[in-house]
């Protein structure tokens, strides 16, 4: 009989063996089925510029600032505030109240309203901090889904929040996560790379009593198409016929035109019409504080205290839902942009600041209508030349470019851009905008000029000065069209010749040669 210790070494192996086996079995992956999402479409053009070792590449993707050597830009006034935040030792980390930093709260709604607004002096305007617009954003399509009165028992599927055609891409995706559906109204004109004003205000008229409309404040995004202050009153107007809601989102204020005024004017408006409605603010663009994440949120109520639809009762729905998010906002750029915005000289260096900033984005798109029009005469994709270049305003242009045109710009030209069109101004300056252009010149065409020159003076001999000038005369310039497609037919023509006295060679001269069977054919040879 086996002894006892050999007995328990043998039990102990068994046990070892069981453990090991146990530990290597498989196991259910609890995260098997979450599925890839595909990168972000302007982070991954960003990835892509960055990895391009090409001299001459251009970054018109992101939406940031840069100044005219390609650099991101500190404001001076920014960098005053925070060296007056640094010296003073009376400062701490402790939490900011829920509502966010009280001195930017205050100063900042009375940025976009303006001081003497009729909202403000009647406290009906409920401010809190927010995570930069894209945190105000969800904040107001949570809020609404939660409170707005037309919305109360109704599924997600009713909760329609209609947003321009196109619009910031993050847009759907915010309102989606907060129990909204997303729809989209009419906008922007493609046929004349502007706006589509009689369909936009017929979509209204048409729209259900008491709809919720996104709105653009100023330098819409991505078109920088925005309406002129007659065409927002007929907006506004319809807007009181129909009771609708006006959901605005103002990331460039002051950075559109430069001047803060100006930019809040149609907000400004809406409310002297009251018309109820939100505004999303961001200090990302015009303080240049991208990475603070600085913004806030405003509900305009009907009237101030804490009675029904009253500004209290607001706010204290407001406080639970930062509260749940976030718990309290980040204290650096609140200090930044409410040192700013309280502090008379510090303000008026801001808006020396935001003045430099959209003059030479201004200046940049001068610049490229000059080249486009006057040096390459390029042909315009719209019936009303390249003046939409100039007539756009913000920080982005759609240039009218198709999806094809805008690869070739990429993939040959090294200048990074969306799919659609757009281009960031502000990442033009005076080292790239000719490249650009000359870019965007042989993207248009089907050939660059001297490219065109060089096929004109390579024709074979068959083609007479007479055809060459009879087409001229004919067709204008799709002459060059017509030559470039007659050469390209006869070289092919030219090399089955070759080919088929290399197999009659081959054979002696007995050989048979079968033409290709259709164009495809040719193409292939």
């Amino acid at each position: 009989m086996p002894s006892t210790a050999s007995t328990a070494r043998v039990r102990l192996d068994q046990v070892s063996n069981q453990m090991a086996s146990s530990s290597t079995a498989p196991t259910h992956d609890v995260w098997h089925s979450t599925p890839f999402a595909p990168p972000d479409a302007i982070f991954a053009l960003t990835a892509g510029y960055q990895q391009d070792s090409f001299d001459k590449k251009v970054n018109l993707g992101v939406g940031a600032y840069r100044d005219n050597d390609g650099k991101p830009f500190v404001l001076p006034v920014v960098r005053k505030a925070k060296q007056i935040l640094a010296s003073d030792d009376s400062l701490d980390h402790e939490y900011l109240p829920i509502a966010g930093l009280p001195s930017f709260v205050k100063a900042t709604s009375k940025l976009i309203f303006g001081a003497d607004s009729p909202a403000i002096k009647e406290n009906r305007v409920v401010t809190i901090q927010t995570i930069s617009g894209t945190g105000a954003n969800h904040y107001g399509g949570a809020f609404l889904s939660r409170f707005y009165e037309p919305w109360l028992g109704k599924s997600k599927e009713e909760k329609i929040i209609y947003l321009s055609n196109p619009t910031w891409a993050n847009h759907k995706s915010i309102f989606n996560s907060t129990g909204l559906t997303a729809a989209d109204y009419p906008y922007y004109d493609p046929k004349t790379i502007g706006l589509d004003l009689v369909a936009f205000l017929d979509f209204l008229r048409k729209a259900p009593k008491q709809s919720v409309f996104l709105l653009h404040a100023c330098a819409h995004n991505p078109t920088g198409v925005d309406p002129t202050r007659d065409q927002w009153k007929e907006i506004a107007q319809i807007f009181k016929e129909k009771e609708h809601f006006a959901f605005f989102d103002c990331a460039y204020q002051g950075f559109a035109s430069g001047d803060l005024d100006n930019d809040a004017w149609a907000v400004r408006h809406f409310v002297e019409e009251a018309i109820p409605l939100l505004v999303c603010q961001s200090f990302a663009k015009n303080a240049g504080l991208y990475g603070e994440r600085i913004g806030a949120l405003n509900i305009v109520a009907s009237h101030a205290g804490d009675s029904e639809g009253g500004a209290d009762r607001i706010r204290s729905q407001l406080l639970i839902l930062q509260r749940q998010e976030i718990s309290n906002p980040p204290t650096f750029g609140a200090r930044i942009v409410g040192l700013i915005l309280s502090d008379e000289a510090m303000f008026e260096q801001w808006k020396g600041d935001i003045k430099t900033m959209a003059h030479r984005i201004i200046d940049m798109r001068k610049q490229l209508h000059e080249l486009l029009v006057n040096k390459y005469k390029t042909p315009a994709p719209g019936p009303n030349g390249w003046e939409h270049v100039i007539n756009q305003i913000g920080m982005f242009t759609f240039t009218g470019l198709n999806p094809d045109q805008c690869k070739a710009m990429v993939e040959r030209g090294h200048i990074y851009m969306t799919s659609n069109g757009r281009i960031s101004m502000a990442g033009l300056n005076e080292h790239n905008v000719e490249w650009v252009a000359e870019c965007i010149d042989k993207a248009i065409r089907p050939y660059s000029h001297s490219e065109s020159a060089a096929r004109i003076v390579a024709m074979p001999a068959i083609i007479s000065d007479t055809l060459l000038t009879t087409l001229a005369n004919t067709f204008g310039t799709l002459a060059v069209v017509g030559i470039v497609a007659y050469q390209f037919l006869e070289i092919n023509a030219k090399r089955l010749r070759e080919q088929r006295d290399r197999e009659l060679a081959a054979s002696g001269g007995k050989g048979e040669v079968t033409p290709p069977a259709s164009y495809e054919g040719l193409k292939a040879q």
